[in-house]
C-alpha cells in the first residue's frame, strides 16, 4: 500500500474527477460514509446516541457534513456545530450542509461568546465527536477560532474520530503549529498520509482506518508516489526461501567491526544478531584490550583480536589487520560500541573507502562522517546507514526539531546525495532509497525504547544481506526487528530490554515464513 502526501492525495482527486467522471459530490459522500462508520464502530450501537459534530468551510467539512446524515439516518441525536467562514465553501461542501439544514439536523454556527459555552456544554453530554475542522491543507499556525475550538474538544470529549487528519496536524509532517486534535480513531481516505506515521501526529490519529471512498485502484497504485507500506504481504515477498544445499558459506560471512571498553554488550548483540536473522559465519573484529571479554560472551560469534592505540581503542594500526580480514566476509557492520575517539573515527573513514561489499555503518561509525559526509557518496559499495535521529541531526548539521519538521523529505534527499540506503530510525522508521522510495515500518512499539535495540537492528540487517541483498536486506531488517519487539512486548511490556528483542529475532523469522 502507497502512502500519500497532501498534494498526492488532491492530484488523485482531481484525476478521479478529469479522467473517470467521478464527482467531487460522489467521494464527499463515501467520505462521510466512511467517517460515520468509524464512529459507529467506535461507539458500538449508534442509534440513540448523542453525537457531536464539528464542521469547518473547507472539504473536511463537507465530509462531516455527509457523516451527519449518515449518524442521523441510523437514529443518532446529532448536533453540527460550523467554524469557519461559509462564504468560502465549495459547491459539495454547501451542497451537504444545505440537505442537513432541509431534513432538520441541527447545524449551530460558533460566532459569540454563548456559542462556545453551548457547544462545551454539549461535548460534556456528547457520546461521540467527529472532527471535521480542518483537513489536509494545514501549514503554519492556526486561527484563533480553530485553535480555540480543537483546544476545547481535547479538554471536554471523549471518543473523537478525525475525518482524514486530526485537525491541526500537518498531513505530510506530522507536526503541529498549536494544537491539534487528540483522536482515539482517525478515518482516512484513498491512501493512509505521510503525517499519521510521525510524532505528534501518530499520537493524536489513534487508530488509523483507510477507506478508500471509490477512488479507482490504478490512481492509488500510482508508481510516482514514493512512499510505501512495509507491511506483512510486502516484507514476506523479500524473505528469500534458502535453498536445499546451503551451508554456512552460502547464507552470509559477516565481518562485525565494534565495542570498545565499556560498551562490549552493544558489538555482542550486533554480532548475535546478525546470526539469529540468518547469517552463517559471523567474525568480531574488536580491539585486543576487550578481544577477550568479547569471546567470554559470545559462544557461536567468533572473535579476531586487532591492534590498538590504547587500551580498547582502535586507531590506524588496526586498519591493515582489517583489510587482511574483508576478502573473506560479504558483508562488512561497522560502528556498534565502538568509540568515538579521533583516531577511531579516522580508522573508520580509511576502512570504510576500501570495502567493497555490502557496507553497514551503525552508531560511532556514523559519528566517524560527521564533517565529512561528503565521502560517503565516493564509498564503493552498497551502503547501508542506520542513524537514530539525532545522529541524523548531527550528520545533516541541523537540529532535530529541524529533521523533525520534514523527516521524509530529509531522508529522500540525504539518500540520494549520500547515494545509501537510508534506515532512520524513529517512532515510525523509515527506508529512503537513493532512487527516492521511502519506506515506513509497520512494525515496532515504544516499549522498544532501550539501549541497544539499534545494535540488535543493525546486526539483523547485516545477517540478511548476503541471502536478501542489501535493499530487500535494510526492509527486512526493519520488519524483523519491529515484529520481534512486538512479540517481546507482549510479554515484558516495558520492562524490555534489547536482549529480548534480539531472542525474538528467529521467532519474528518463522512467522513470517509460514505467513502468521
Amino acid at each position: 500500500m502507497r502512502i500519500a502526501l497532501a498534494e498526492e492525495m488532491r492530484r488523485i482527486d482531481k484525476m478521479a474527477a478529469e479522467v473517470y467522471g467521478i464527482d467531487e459530490l460522489l467521494l464527499m459522500e463515501n467520505a462521510g460514509r466512511a467517517a460515520a462508520d468509524a464512529l459507529t464502530g467506535l461507539l458500538g450501537e449508534i442509534a440513540d446516541r448523542t453525537v457531536c459534530i464539528l464542521a469547518g468551510s473547507g472539504n473536511n467539512g463537507g465530509d462531516a457534513y455527509a457523516a451527519a446524515r449518515h449518524l442521523w439516518s441510523r437514529g443518532a441525536r446529532i448536533a453540527i456545530y460550523s467554524v469557519g467562514n461559509a462564504e468560502h465553501m465549495k459547491a459539495a461542501t454547501k451542497k451537504n450542509l444545505e440537505i442537513c439544514q432541509k431534513l432538520g439536523i441541527p447545524v449551530r454556527p460558533i460566532t459569540a461568546e454563548r456559542d462556545w459555552e453551548k457547544l462545551r456544554i454539549y461535548l460534556r453530554l456528547a457520546d461521540g465527536v467527529l472532527d471535521g475542522i480542518l483537513g489536509t491543507g494545514v501549514k503554519g499556525p492556526l486561527r484563533e477560532p480553530e485553535e480555540r475550538l480543537i483546544r476545547l474538544v481535547n479538554e471536554e470529549a471523549r471518543h473523537v474520530v478525525a475525518i482524514d487528519v486530526p485537525s491541526g496536524i500537518d498531513a505530510d509532517t506530522g507536526t503541529m503549529h498549536g494544537a491539534a486534535i487528540m483522536a482515539e480513531t482517525t478515518a482516512t481516505f484513498g491512501l493512509p498520509k505521510a503525517g499519521l506515521f510521525f510524532c505528534p501526529g501518530a499520537a493524536c490519529a489513534g487508530r488509523i482506518v483507510v477507506d478508500s471512498i471509490s477512488l479507482p485502484q490504478a490512481l492509488v497504485d500510482d508508481k510516482s508516489i514514493l512512499q510505501e507500506y512495509l507491511d506483512d504481504w510486502a516484507a514476506r515477498s523479500l524473505l528469500p526461501a534458502r535453498a536445499s544445499d546451503a551451508h554456512k558459506g552460502s547464507c552470509g560471512r559477516v565481518l562485525v567491526v565494534a565495542g570498545s571498553r565499556g560498551m562490549t554488550g552493544a558489538a555482542v548483540m550486533a554480532s548475535t544478531a546478525a546470526l539469529k536473522a540468518g547469517a552463517g559465519i559471523v567474525t568480531l573484529a574488536a580491539a585486543e584490550g576487550v578481544a577477550d571479554v568479547l569471546a567470554e560472551k559470545t559462544t557461536e560469534v567468533m572473535t579476531s583480536p586487532l591492534p590498538e592505540v590504547r587500551r580498547g581503542i582502535l586507531g590506524e594500526a588496526a586498519t591493515d589487520a582489517l583489510f587482511a580480514l574483508l576478502p573473506k566476509y560479504d558483508t562488512v557492520l561497522i560502528g556498534p560500541g565502538l568509540g568515538r575517539a579521533p583516531e577511531t573515527g579516522a580508522m573508520v573513514r580509511r576502512f570504510a573507502s576500501r570495502v567493497q561489499t555490502p557496507l553497514i555503518l551503525d552508531a560511532d561509525a556514523l559519528y566517524a562522517f560527521c564533517n565529512h559526509t561528503d565521502e560517503l557518496p565516493k564509498l564503493g559499495n552498497p551502503l547501508i546507514m542506520t542513524p537514530h535521529l539525532g545522529e541524523m541531526a548531527e550528520l545533516l548539521d541541523i537540529k532535530i526539531e529541524q529533521l523533525r519538521e520534514n523527516l521524509v523529505a530529509h531522508a529522500r534527499k540525504a539518500a540520494a546525495d549520500w547515494n545509501a540506503i537510508l534506515v532512520m530510525k524513529s517512532e515510525c522508521t523509515i527506508v529512503a532509497f537513493p532512487d527516492g522510495r521511502v519506506f515506513f515500518t509497520s512494525k515496532g512499539n515504544p516499549s522498544m525504547a532501550t539501549a541497544g535495540a539499534g545494535d540488535v537492528l543493525a546486526g539483523a540487517i547485516a545477517g540478511l544481506t548476503k541471502e536478501a541483498g542489501p535493499h530487500a536486506a535494510a526492509l527486512l531488517g526493519v520488519y524483523l526487528h519491529g515484529s520481534a519487539g512486538d512479540l517481546a512486548a507482549d510479554e515484558k511490556a516495558e520492562g524490555l530490554v534489547a536482549g529480548d528483542i534480539l531472542e525474538k529475532l528467529p521467532v519474528a523469522r518463522l512467522k513470517l515464513k509460514n505467513g502468521e
